[in-house]
């Protein structure tokens, strides 16, 4: 896992190795040129006494939006807190865009962080639990108050934004606790189950927001239990088990490194029962079966190169007119549970 997220893709080898030997036990090299745009962790460790939170852990994060993904206890917000300085590692070394966090004055400059628990000075308003913030930061009053509009209008909350945060139900604190992360724009953002507690609309618009930072170059580190949107606004994923990162890259080139575990693909066409009985042939090819409404086929293959290469060869030659083609387990939520096995049905 010594390249970056954005270079390649790591899955474990075999299911028994996969807890224990995640990662190299040498951390790897980085220039000073490559520190100054990514988050690095360097055979990272940290153990509360005996407990562990993470262990040997490498990684390279680039700019873009990354979504950390595991059940309770692999260690995300452990993870997150390294980044952010709130602990430091029993072993190992931890960069934040060449700065150490163990510089939190420098550091924060740089990074805007949420946590997935709020807590609020008693009897602060949403624009003055921003605006005291940003004159920590240095800056001057008329800068403050401009940041701290800007950013309430950026998450939707200038309306409330004078009410005492007491007030507020929990997905309004869990906005307002967004606008102070970047509110001073950061490079870097940690945001901890950002998510929860948040409407549809609500979700809807954060999610943009965070796919509109990605794009501006920032890196935005998320972690959430809400699989679909991971897949829908991350350019890269960590996947976590038990303090250990099991993957990491782009989702769609960590499923196709799976290898031990057929590939599923749903086919709508013209002609399900021809489609099934032609593919069905194939040597790689484990199953093709009809789904239950009579116009598709789900076919699950262990080289579904091959595969696009038949479809596309029957197409011309049996003349089918097709529908859909889409895999139907290329989500993370799939491959999570063929890297780490049964023992976490959920995240």
């Amino acid at each position: 896992m010594s390249a970056s997220l954005g270079d390649r893709v790591q899955v474990t080898g075999d299911r028994e190795d996969r807890m224990s030997n995640v990662v190299s036990a040498s951390a790897p090299r980085h220039s000073d040129a490559n520190r100054q745009d990514r988050i690095i962790l360097e055979n990272v460790s940290k153990f509360y006494g005996e407990v562990l939170g993470v262990n040997r852990v490498n990684l390279s994060i680039p700019p873009g939006v990354t979504g950390l993904v595991g059940p309770n206890g692999s260690g995300k917000t452990t993870l997150m807190n390294l980044m952010t300085g709130l602990i430091h590692p029993t072993e190992g070394r931890v960069s934040v865009l060449g700065i150490s966090p163990t510089r939190p004055e420098e550091l924060f400059r740089r990074v805007g962080y949420c946590a997935q628990f709020d807590s609020f000075p008693k009897g602060v308003t949403g624009f003055s639990f921003i605006y005291n913030t940003l004159r920590l930061h240095g800056l001057d009053d008329r800068e403050a108050v401009r940041l701290s509009q800007e950013a309430l209008e950026r998450v939707g909350m200038t309306e409330p934004a004078l009410r005492k945060v007491a007030g507020y139900s929990k997905g309004m604190r869990q906005r307002i606790r967004l606008a102070q992360a970047i509110a001073h724009h950061p490079t870097v953002l940690v945001l901890d189950e950002p998510l929860n507690g948040l409407d549809p609309m609500a979700r809807a618009e954060s999610l943009e927001l965070f796919q509109a930072l990605g794009k501006q170059g920032l890196h935005v580190v998320i972690s959430s239990h809400i699989l679909h949107e991971v897949d829908k606004m991350s350019d890269q994923v960590i996947l976590m088990s038990s303090g250990y990162v099991v993957a990491e890259g782009q989702i769609h080139t960590v499923r196709t490194e799976v290898k031990e575990h057929p590939m599923q693909i749903l086919i709508r066409c013209s002609d399900p029962n021809l489609l099934a009985s032609r593919v069905f042939a194939q040597d790689h090819v484990v199953e093709a079966k009809l789904i239950d409404d009579g116009k598709g086929v789900l076919v699950r293959t262990r080289d579904a190169d091959a595969f696009y290469l038949l479809l596309n060869q029957l197409v011309v030659k049996e003349k089918l007119s097709l529908e859909t083609v889409a895999p139907a387990d290329d989500d993370v939520n799939s491959v999570y549970q063929y890297l780490i096995g049964s023992e976490n049905k959920t995240i």
